[in-house]
């Protein structure tokens, strides 16, 4: 069998004879395509498979498997695709708004879904987020982590058929659909897992599975330990005996991408999702996708390099589809997944920490560093910002910027996990531990936002703090992403303890069913859920008509206060200057370090003008977006 040339002149005849047999003939929007895509896709399966004899054959079955799915490609779907290529970046706007929620636990089903669209339109969505939503085990699946098919909806949330149908209704109402793609592994009752351990030809290699202990226990040298409680190491054993990688849950196998028939039959699958009309793919857990002995197994180059392939994939057969990288590490490596050739949106778990961490504190000057030095991303790309999500809360802040403010990292950690969860005298926060290593000390933290802000605890400044930590995430660039639910202050639900699929995973206890009552009293100010989404929506509509927000670049503003966080968005014509006070106490910001502005401003939320003369007074935990000119 041939392997692959260093020169891809050779593959491309073979490459469009396959092509015209999928089309039917030629296409001259595949072919252009093609022309630009199939060089890079080479190159980049010649790094990742040139050694071995099958890497020429699974390049020439992945460019057919793109134009099979463009030949079957939706009318609409290619009409997005047009537009999407001739304005790439229509997700910078100011007025995207994202929203992630469960869907049995939110709306029942796909249908209860499609029947919230007008609530959705009402808040100002343009993204919307449906978690895992594919066939998993009964009973502890990890959310829908554990995936057993790619191209079946849980029968208890609808069909294949429903969910391209809400696709549709979606996008008429202007929202993207976003979905995950666990990538990483499958569940292991999927049809790969059982034939990988039955032996069946040409699955054998699909995961990675070992005779004994030799090799798990060569890998255990180097690689860290996810998830403790459920079991130790990154093994689990079979009822043969044998052992398979499994990182997190011990149901969930992890993939073996070392082998070229993954990465064939994974594009197949997300192919398959494009043309269901997905939007954005969150590719989950992109940090482990890649095993080399005697390495933590993370953040590989490999890792990349099969972002990047996959990313030519869907420009060759859904253009239009986004990447969304989920990767929850040290920020330096956070920050080398974004690109527009890799993935073009990210989760930005620093800043998300880090509004936690100085709301714990009251001392912004941590999250200020790293909104000075952490922010900035390649062009065409853009951060998520979010308060909290479905997952819980790690500490994921470098411990060499935490040391240049004389903060030690590991007792700081401590310290936060402490004062989330109860433990630290005087809290505002009713949050619950998650997956706690006695051997290390290590854990996360879980909580709905009002109940880690102080809203459960009846702490005065609970509400406050809520439409603080939302302001920071609107005002900061990219697309802002709302947990539904925490927009009428919805608390912990700590019924999860009573079901014994999830009792032992505390981050149940954020995820609560939706509230009717909730819902039905946004408009009462009497009530928390009134005042939070009263306050919330005028901060979203302030956000929505303010271009000075749109894109991800802002610039820093400094305060002698430590408490206060600052930065400028900076606009075309004017200059919209945030000002963030995470303390307890009331500051006033002095005329002096205002004077590069005129005095005379305007609150971009209110409206209201907003004089500077004498300086500006900030309330606990109060912030103001306000537009200026230089002085």
């Amino acid at each position: 069998m041939a392997r692959l040339s260093p020169d891809p002149t050779l593959d491309l005849p073979a490459a469009r004879a396959a092509v015209e047999d999928e089309l039917g003939g030629p296409d001259a929007e595949f072919d252009a395509r093609l022309d630009d895509a199939l060089p890079v896709l080479h190159d980049l399966f010649l790094q990742l498979y040139g050694e071995r004899a099958d890497g020429r054959e699974a390049l020439a079955a992945v460019v057919a498997s793109a134009a099979a799915s463009w030949r079957d490609r939706p009318d609409d779907l290619r009409a997005l695709d047009r537009r999407r290529l001739a304005e790439p970046d229509w997700f910078l706007s100011e007025k995207m708004l994202g929203g992630v929620c469960y869907v049995d636990r939110y709306a029942g089903s796909l249908s209860g879904i499609r029947e919230r669209i007008p609530y959705f339109q009402e808040l100002g969505l343009t993204y919307l987020h449906l978690m895992p939503l594919f066939d998993s085990p009964e009973g502890n699946n990890d959310g829908g982590y554990a995936v057993s098919s790619y191209r079946a909806v849980d029968d208890r949330l609808g069909t294949m058929d429903d969910l391209a149908a809400l696709s549709a209704d979606l996008r008429e109402a202007g929202i993207s659909l976003v979905v995950d793609f666990i990538f990483n592994h499958t569940s292991n009752e999927h049809e790969w897992a059982r034939k990988a351990v039955a032996g069946v030809p040409g699955y054998e290699d699909f995961y990675l599975i070992f005779p004994d202990r030799t090799m798990p226990d060569r890998y255990e040298q180097t690689v860290r330990e996810i998830f403790p409680d459920d079991h130790s190491g990154a093994f689990v054993q079979l009822p043969d005996g044998r052992w398979i990688w499994a990182t997190f849950y011990h149901f969930q196998w992890d993939l073996n991408y070392a082998n070229p028939a993954v990465f064939r039959a994974m594009a197949g699958e997300m192919l398959f999702l494009a043309n269901q009309g997905v939007e954005v793919l969150r590719m989950d857990a992109v940090a482990f996708i890649w095993k080399r002995l005697g390495t933590t197994c993370e953040s590989l180059p490999e890792a990349h390099l099969l972002l990047q392939a996959f990313n030519q994939v869907l420009t060759l057969g859904a253009p239009s589809v986004l990447f969304k990288s989920e990767a929850i590490v040290h920020p330096d490596e956070v920050i080398t997944y974004i690109s527009p050739g890799e993935c073009q949106l990210s989760y930005n778990p620093l800043q998300m920490a880090l509004g936690w961490e100085a709301l714990a504190t009251r001392d912004g000057r941590l999250l200020q560093k790293a909104l000075d030095e952490r922010h900035a991303l390649p062009a065409h790309t853009a951060w998520v910002n979010y308060v909290r999500s479905h997952d819980d809360i790690g500490w994921t802040f470098a411990d060499e910027d935490a040391a240049t403010l004389g903060i030690d990292g590991y007792s700081h950690r401590r310290f936060l996990n402490d004062f989330y969860v109860g433990r630290f005298p005087g809290t505002f926060s009713r949050g619950v531990p998650f997956q706690e290593n006695p051997k290390t000390g290590d854990a996360r933290v879980t909580g709905t936002t009002a109940s880690l802000a102080g809203v459960e605890a009846g702490d005065p400044g609970g509400e406050d703090r809520v439409i603080l930590a939302h302001a920071l995430a609107l005002s900061t660039g990219g697309i802002p992403l709302l947990y539904l639910g925490d927009e009428l202050g919805q608390l912990n639900d700590y019924s999860y303890r009573d079901d014994p699929a999830h009792a032992g995973d505390s981050r149940w206890v954020h995820r609560p069913p939706a509230d009717p009552d909730a819902l039905a009293a946004r408009h009462d100010p009497s009530t928390v859920a009134g005042r939070i989404h009263s306050r919330l929506t005028a901060l979203i509509a302030a956000r929505q008509r303010t271009p000075e927000f749109a894109g991800n670049p802002l610039t820093p503003f400094h305060t002698l206060h430590p408490s206060v966080v600052g930065f400028q968005r900076i606009g075309e014509d004017c200059t919209v200057l945030v000002l963030a006070n995470v303390g307890d106490d009331a500051v006033t910001i002095d005329r002096e370090t205002l004077s590069g502005f005129q005095a005379a401003a305007t609150d971009v939320v209110t409206d209201a003008a907003v004089d500077l003369s004498d300086g500006l007074e900030l309330a606990p935990h109060g912030f103001r977006w306000l537009r200026v000119q230089p002085a």
